[in-house]
This record gives structure tokens, sequence and C-alpha cells, in this order.
């Protein structure tokens, strides 16, 4: 028997209204640090001027004739001051990333996110763009007061000054990451003559909208949401990790006293609930509240607390740098350093010293000789009166900054001619690639098939520049 339910009424409710108040996502609210001096921030202009000073300076050294840096995308070539670097040498890329990712995870272990609060292109370039802010539109106060002024004719020439200033700096920062590709001069010359190239021009303005976009406008955004390394960052630290902290056994409970007031006496903290420490943080969070991942470990937080402290009279480091075993008085803060090697930081170390001696290795030994050799497939072997002869290709490449005499010859063959139509030896220019087809002459009795043969390729004016590459010989059956 079935039944109906056609005819049951279904009682619904009405969906309660949305509060305003309630949202899918966070709202962001704009964050105005404050400016703080200090040795922390001592160092982190330091960080920004280096950084900044090597990669806006670079474009402008020249070796021995060229670009001291340049990554040649039409010619294949990659020149790093003496180094000339091919795609063939794919080898080293692949070890300076490793060093790189096994670089940052061994400095995390150690001291948590410095890299971040001090090199992180994004902080520099968030700091950079803060600092033209300020001397546009005054300081944290003064901002958050021209943000909630209605529009007025002085709002409109601040904010018109700051973002052509913030423009300007863009196009030259994606002008200066293209002039790696292309020399600075060319670009130059392109420039005032408008013959920039499509992908030339592309380039210079995409790098200079992200630099404008990220430091502009996303700022924290992008070391809270997109950044990966915020988000993994927790599988490298440990209780032994030197993070940024805030003392709660000292500092609470807080509250506001008098600077002559004894806080033993109001049953307070030494912290004075001053927030601070929550103003100066570009990414807007209260270290108070314990670890956070949107920390980047700048330490703007220690000087500004550390300030605080010494106007009260009061005992620096109530947020400092530390570890959670220490804070936790599970060993002396003094005593950091005794543990720093732990099993973790051991294998990174030992990853690090086999990348690094590997690479200084295969740079201290490069031969910048290659040599490739190809048989020719389309005739195996050819029977002549004066023996049997294969035709081989030679692909010679020089990737030094000096011109090479080669020298060709053969070995593991007995009684094996070399036979050319160009002159032996071969001239081989600087960074330039030479082919030359050679044919091979054997009077001796091979056996059938198969037959090893080596040719060595060796410099002239420089005998341990040598290449011996393996191939072989096809007899007729």
């Amino acid at each position: 028997m079935t039944q109906s339910f056609k005819n049951i009424p279904i009682k619904t409710q009405p969906a309660p209204p949305l509060d305003d108040q309630d949202e899918l996502y966070e709202v962001r609210k704009k964050i105005h640090p404050r400016a703080i001096s200090g040795l922390f921030a001592t160092w982190r202009w330091i960080a920004v001027w280096v950084t900044q000073l090597v990669f806006y300076g670079l474009p402008w050294l020249s070796w021995e004739g060229r670009p001291a840096v340049l990554f040649d995308l039409d010619a294949r070539k990659f020149y790093i001051f003496d180094l000339i670097f091919w795609p063939q040498d794919f080898i080293y890329l692949a070890l300076l990333l490793m060093l790189c990712a096994f670089g940052l995870f061994w400095w995390t272990a150690i001291a948590g996110r410095l890299w971040c609060g001090y090199a992180c292109p994004q902080t520099v370039y968030t700091s950079i763009f803060l600092w033209i802010e300020a001397k546009v539109e005054g300081n944290h106060l003064a901002r958050q007061k021209l943000d909630a002024a209605p529009m007025s004719g002085r709002k409109l020439r601040l904010r018109a000054t700051k973002h052509a200033i913030w423009i300007a700096f863009s196009l030259w920062t994606g002008f200066t990451f293209v002039s790696y590709f292309t020399p600075l001069t060319d670009l130059f010359r392109e420039s005032r003559h408008g013959g920039l190239g499509p992908w030339e021009l592309f380039w210079i303005c995409f790098y200079g909208f992200a630099t404008y976009g990220n430091a502009g406008f996303l700022r924290e955004q992008v070391c809270k949401y997109m950044c990966p390394y915020a988000r993994f960052q927790g599988v490298m630290f440990d209780r032994d990790t030197l993070i940024i902290s805030y003392d709660t056994e000292r500092g609470e409970p807080r509250g506001g006293r008098k600077k002559s007031a004894n806080p033993q006496e109001l049953g307070l903290g030494s912290c004075v609930d001053c927030s601070i420490c929550v103003q100066v943080c570009p990414t807007g969070i209260d270290i108070r509240n314990g670890l956070q991942s949107e920390c980047i470990g700048c330490a703007a937080c220690i000087d500004a607390c550390d300030q605080v402290m010494e106007k009260m009279n009061y005992p620096k480091g109530l947020i400092r740098y530390t570890t959670e075993n220490a804070l936790e008085h599970r060993y002396a803060e003094d005593r950091f350093l005794s543990h720093i090697l732990r099993p973790r930081i051991i294998i990174y170390t030992v990853i690090l010293a086999v990348l690094v001696t590997s690479m200084v290795w295969t740079l201290a030994t490069r031969n910048p000789l290659k040599v490739d050799v190809v048989r020719d497939r389309n005739a195996l072997v050819r029977e002549t009166v004066f023996g049997q002869e294969n035709a081989y290709t030679l692909n010679l490449i020089n990737t030094d900054d000096h011109e090479h005499l080669l020298m060709i010859k053969t070995e593991a063959l007995p009684q094996a001619e070399l036979l050319s139509d160009q002159a032996l030896p071969v001239r081989v220019a600087a960074g330039s690639t030479q082919r030359l087809t050679l044919r091979v002459r054997t009077k001796g009795t091979l056996a059938q098939g198969s037959n090893p043969l080596i040719f060595v390729v060796q410099a002239v004016d420089q005998p341990t520049m040598q290449r011996r590459e393996k191939t072989s010989f096809q007899a007729a059956r």
C-alpha cells in the first residue's frame, strides 16, 4: 500500500534575517602601523637598504664588457659575473633551489620567521611604501583621520601624490626586473625611441603592477592569507625555536597605572595595557594572545614594549625573542645556544653542508667545454677501398669567456683515422657553439656490429679542458 504526501502540509520556518555583523568572511580593517624606532627597527631598515642596493644596483655593474648579471633568454646564456651557464647546467639551478629550501628550513627551525620580518620582498616593499605614505600623508593618526574624512581637495591632492610616487617607484622596480633579462643600456635606448618589445613592456607593467598592488593595497593580507610559508611554518617549529613571545607570567594581570604606582600593591603585572605593541604590528595582531601564524617575526612589538618598560622604569623584555621551553622555565634563557643542536638541526646542517660542498666542488671543477656526439644513423657504415667509415656530428660548446683551439682525436678503435672537410684543430669562439662533421675510417679487423669508440676533445692552450665522449662504430656484418 502506497501513501501519498501531496496533501500533507509542510511547515516551513522563515529564514532569520541576516545580521549586518554576521559575515561569511572577516571584513578587512585597514592597518596603519605606528612608526617605531629601536634596535630591531634599525636592523630591518639595514635589511631594506642591503636588499634593494643589490636588486637595483646589479644591473648597473658591467663585467668584461657585458652586464655582470644577465639572463639572456634569446641566446640561452646566463651570466653571473665570471660564470656563464647554459641550459645544460640545470643541475646548478637544482642545487641552488635545494640549498635555498633547506636553508629556509634550517633557519626557521632555529629562529622562526626572521626571513619574513627582515628580508622577504613583501615585507621590504611594504616598508618602503609605508615610508612614502608617511612622508606624504603624515603619521598613523593623520592617516587614520584622512581615511575617515570626506573627499576634499586636500585629501585628493595627498592621495594623488602618494599614488603617483607609488606608481613611479613600481614601474622603476619593473624596469629593473626586466633589466636582468635585457641589458639596461638597451632598455634605455629602446625606451627613448619608444621601441620596447611587447614582452619587455608586458613584464615591466606586470611586475610594477604586482609591486603596486601587493605593497600598496594587499600588504598584510599577503602574509596572512596568500603566503604558504605562514601555513606550514608550524611544522618546522618546535619548543626550542626562537620566537617572539609575551611573558604572560610577568605581564598578567595587565592594567593601566601611574608611573609612580607599585604594580605589586595594585595586584598588576608589568603590562600597562597600552596596546602600543598592537599599534606597531604590520599585520595587526596582538602578540599577547600567543604565537600566531600571522606573526612575521619583525620584532616591532619588542622595540615598542621595551620603550614603554623603560619609561615605566621596569625591566625590559616583557616581549622578547625566546623559546617556549625557556619561557616555561625548563632551562635558563641564556642557555638557548646550548639547545640549538638538536636532531632536526643536525640533519638540516648535514644536508646543507653536503649541498654547499657539492655546489662549490662542481663550480670549482666545472669544465667550460661541452661536447655532444651524434652518429649518422642514415648510413650506418660505408665501405671504401681504404676501409670502413662511419660519419659523426660533433657539437662543440665553448661556455668560457675566451676563445679556444680544440684538438680532436679518437681512442679505443685500432687503426682509426679521423677525416674532416674542415681544418683541424678547430677554433671555437667564446660563448659559442661549433658544429663539426667528421668521418672515422678504420682499416683494422673489427667485430661485426657495434664497436666502442671514444672522441677526445682537448683545448690546445689549456690541456686540462678536456672531454671524453663515448659512442660506437658500426662495422659491416
